[in-house]
């Protein structure tokens, strides 16, 4: 009979393997020398101490699930019970006990950490649900709002999952949140689009009065009628981009028509009436030569045949009408001082003047009354004769002070 520390052979060729429960018969070796036997059944030894160390590492060093860990230590506990081998597997054992405590520690610690995961993904979801709901209550940006609720979801799914009912709550809560910011989000669009229509409509009728007065020639009243579209194209608001674009070239075309056209004329007017300018400048020349008046009676006389020949002109450009005008009427204002002075001196002269010039420019006024009366309304020959008769009311109010002076 062979023997060893673990394990023998007896005369009948039976192996045994020693554990702390005794013998146990593990097979029959007939063919050669007992070491040769007890050499073979070592080797099966080996190769569960192998699989258990292998076991060992994996453990240790890797982040294997403890379930598979168990079950690994499961499978090589029952593989070493019922081994036919030789060896210290008692020793095996208590490693494999060993390690099903490492993995059940583990097991409590991934537990513990899963809770831990399961409570931040509890409090993560809820601010995501939160959040999603004050989205779906307040939110106006609508795209941005439908782009951060998109991201939370991706946020939710995400984070770790939580028990079943919270997370069936939680995810219902957020499912009436997206469903509430559509439906809020639809109706906003669907009044936007009536209001639109309603801009349109507006915008339609201005550019349809717009288009009416394009061909006008009533340039004051029709500029002012422009005027009055813009401001109520302004206040209507805007319709949809196409549309809006639309009604705005139609309008600025029917627009610029006009105002083109009215340049044209006015160009036209300011050119026939350039020579006339040029003439009242010579004639501002000259009437600056009775200055300073030394004889008063013919100063008057001079400057009265000089405003006849200034009214002959005719009307002047309108950035010149003010400068000659003005200049004519400094001279008569230097005049009129001057028969001031002369009326201190004589009376009945002074104001015998005085009532020639009322009656000269009542009779002025009459003919352009009459010029007016004749001309068609909104023409040159009544825009010329309205500025005539504007001017002279102004000398007249002026000469009828100065005769009031005398009575």
């Amino acid at each position: 009979m062979t023997t060893d520390p673990w394990g023998r052979v007896d005369d009948d060729g039976t192996v045994y393997v020693r554990t702390a429960e005794g013998e146990r018969a593990v097979g029959s070796w007939q063919a050669g020398e007992p070491e040769e036997a007890l050499a073979y059944f070592h080797r099966k030894f080996d190769e569960l101490a192998g699989q258990v160390q292998l076991l060992e590492q994996r453990v240790k060093g890797t982040d294997l699930p403890p379930a598979q860990a168990e079950a690994g230590i499961l499978k090589l506990r029952e593989a070493i019970t019922g081994a036919n081998a030789v060896g210290d597997l008692d020793s095996l054992n208590n490693r494999l006990q060993a390690l099903s405590e490492m993995v059940g520690k583990r097991r409590e610690e991934v537990k513990a950490a899963r809770e831990v995961a399961r409570g931040q993904a509890k409090e993560i979801k809820e601010r995501i649900v939160g959040e999603a709901e004050r989205i779906a209550e307040d939110a106006t940006h609508w795209k941005s709002g439908g782009e951060r609720l998109r991201q939370l979801v991706e946020e939710w799914k995400a984070a770790e999952r939580i028990d079943r009912a919270t997370e069936a709550a939680l995810w219902k809560r957020l499912s009436t949140a997206r469903t509430a910011f559509a439906k809020r989000r639809k109706a906003y669009f669907s009044s936007l689009d009536e209001q639109r229509d309603q801009v349109r409509s507006a915008k339609e009728r201005i550019v349809t009065e717009a288009e009416e007065l394009s061909a006008s020639t009533d340039w004051n009243a029709t500029a002012a009628a422009y005027r009055e579209l813009m401001r109520r194209w302004k206040a209507a608001g805007r319709a949809s981009r196409e549309v809006e674009d639309e009604l705005w070239n139609r309008f600025k075309g029917a627009q610029d028509q006009f105002f083109q056209a009215r340049s044209t004329v006015f160009a036209e007017r300011d050119a026939s009436f350039a020579a006339n300018a040029d003439a009242k400048e010579l004639l501002l020349v000259e009437a600056e030569k009775i200055l300073p008046v030394t004889d008063v009676r013919a100063a008057r006389g001079q400057l009265r045949a000089l405003v006849e020949r200034w009214e002959t002109v005719g009307p002047v450009p309108r950035e010149q009408r003010d400068r000659l005008e003005g200049g004519l009427r400094k001279i008569d204002d230097a005049v009129r001082k001057a028969e001031e002075a002369e009326w201190k001196r004589s009376n009945p002269e002074a104001r015998a003047r005085a009532q020639d010039t009322v009656n000269q420019l009542r009779r002025s006024i009459e003919q352009l009354e009459t010029r007016l009366a004749k001309a068609q309304p909104g023409s040159k020959q009544a825009k010329e004769a309205e500025e005539g008769i504007a001017a002279r009311r102004s000398w007249l109010e002026e000469a009828e002070r100065t005769l009031a002076e005398f009575s």
